[in-house]
């Protein structure tokens, strides 16, 4: 008996002491990692792209995971007003509309941490053009942000025109990090890298370019267009390439003056992009006045001139227009080169395809995945509609976009499907979205995410008593012995029920 219920205890001490373990060890894990965070860093970005400008709040915890920050936008503002390209004459005019949406940055972010939240400016392809066409105008445009920064309590890190691969690797590192294929949450509520999942390639249609990103199936074949990103601890070979003039508004330029140039007449121009019954007067500047089209300019060529332009809204002649704005001719049957005589690998995997792309989609009642079979259905449907009825049509509606839908979403299928060699199978892997959660898709949140990594951490990162493994190990042994010493117990009780019940046998002795 005594022997039995001595493996009795120790098998109940055991279990206590087990029970016990993994819930102190589980309570100090959890309440140590609260006490050593050290609180919330702030990083604004101004996205000063061709037609607007838009301002992003990031924050993340100021410990940092394999040096990169796990950034979440927290506040966006759109500014009121053109690009900042469009201030070239006036660039003091700049302060005004930038005041309003700092302003509200201002009470969105702890008055005690202004000091130390940096601003970064980073204008794309519209800037990139004045430059090329107005270097002084430029650096005049850029000098006045400065000086409005400088009298901003935030820590202003300047403003800088960035290089078209550097947006699109900017936006190919925030699609794929909102989509959470660099990092995700585990059991232990630690960032981990997630085991064997795709990146996404990112489609990006801007104002005055486009770009596209991807890792292609063999990165070292491509190893002049492709850029090396390190995040989290790994590296990728990200191929872009940034198509200038083939944003979606320096495209419209370009096809209006082709317009005009097949016209017998320069006051009366049909355009079969715009609806049915659209009138509409430019000057020859609107259109004449970009870098884009000054090769296409008139030889009697006066900004003043007003054109008349009448739509016809011809889905068909549209189509056939929007296919001059591409030189597939360059390429001569390469496979390996879509237009304009460009080198590109094969588009391989999933994409995602924001900004002009999601805009001009949203505009045809489509967004997410759809055939390439509806998108043409719902671009000819959308194309011969007539102006008046475009009005009931659309759930917002200014005349700026309106008129141009027809044209972008021809540009658009032009674009991927002769350009970059999407088809009828391949398109459904296009994702047309324009944010993940709350965070917009734009190149703002990767630069954000590549300069944490150059932001010192404040802390070290959130060190927890045991080392996730650690942690794992002991909790799978102290439940394993927690377990055995159960069913050990379990089956003394079943012993000890089965000799109660056995019964007793009495010897008989009967004398000899």
């Amino acid at each position: 008996r005594m022997l039995t219920r001595t493996p009795s205890v120790v098998a109940q001490v055991f279990l206590l002491l087990s029970i016990v373990l993994v819930i102190a060890i589980a309570v100090i894990q959890i309440n140590q990692q609260q006490v050593l965070s050290p609180g919330l860093k702030y990083g604004i970005v101004l996205d000063a792209g061709s037609s607007r400008t838009t301002v992003y709040v990031y924050e993340w915890p100021a410990e940092k995971e394999n040096n990169t920050g796990v950034v979440s936008q927290t506040f966006k503002c759109n500014v009121k007003g053109p690009g900042i390209s469009s201030y070239e004459s006036s660039p003091g005019a700049l302060a005004k509309p930038l005041d309003d949406c700092l302003n509200k940055v201002k009470e969105r972010i702890p008055v005690h941490l202004h000091k130390n939240t940096s601003v970064y400016l980073g204008a794309t392809a519209g800037m990139r053009l004045l430059r090329l066409q107005n270097e002084s105008a430029a650096n005049e445009v850029l000098a006045s942000i400065q000086s409005y920064f400088r009298a901003q309590p935030f820590e202003f890190r300047g403003a800088q025109i960035i290089t078209g691969p550097e947006e699109g690797v900017y936006g190919w590192i925030t699609a794929n990090y909102l989509m959470g294929n660099f990092l995700e949450r585990n059991l232990w509520r630690t960032w981990v890298h997630p085991y064997r999942k795709e990146t996404t390639g990112a489609l990006d249609l801007g104002g005055a370019s486009t770009q596209i990103s991807f890792i292609p199936e063999d990165s070292e074949e491509h190893f002049n267009s492709t850029l090396q990103v390190k995040l989290y601890g790994y590296t990728y070979n990200v191929y872009t390439h940034s198509y200038q003039c083939y944003g979606r508004d320096e495209a419209e330029k370009r096809l209006l003056a082709l317009l005009l140039q097949k016209s017998n007449t320069s006051a009366n121009v049909d355009n079969p992009c715009y609806p049915q019954n659209y009138n509409t007067a430019l000057t020859m500047k609107d259109f004449f006045g970009s870098l884009c089209t000054h090769s296409l300019r008139p030889a009697n060529y006066n900004p003043n001139q007003l054109v008349h332009f009448h739509g016809t809204g011809d889905p068909g002649l549209c189509q056939e227009m929007v296919s001059l704005l591409f030189n597939f001719t360059a390429c001569r049957d390469r496979e390996d080169c879509p237009f304009n005589g460009m080198h590109q690998p094969k588009a391989k995997g999933n994409f995602v395809a924001f900004s002009g792309f999601y805009y001009t989609a949203n505009a045809l009642n489509l967004s997410g995945q759809f055939s390439l079979g509806d998108f043409n259905s719902s671009m000819w449907f959308f194309c011969s509609q007539s102006w008046a009825q475009l009005q009931f049509m659309l759930p917002k509606f200014e005349e700026k976009y309106a008129r141009s839908y027809c044209f972008s979403a021809n540009f658009i299928y032009y674009l991927l499907v002769h350009g970059y060699n999407f088809n009828a199978e391949t398109w459904p892997q296009i994702h047309f979205q324009k944010e993940v959660g709350n965070s917009s898709i734009a190149w703002s949140l990767g630069y954000m995410l590549s300069l944490t990594n150059m932001i010192p951490a404040e802390g070290k990162l959130i060190q927890l008593p045991l080392k996730p493994s650690l942690f794992a190990g002991l909790l799978v042994f102290l439940t394993a012995t927690a377990l055995l010493c159960l069913l050990f117990l379990v089956y003394l009780c079943i012993v000890s029920h089965h000799q109660k019940n056995v019964p007793r046998v009495e010897h008989v002795f009967t004398p000899e």
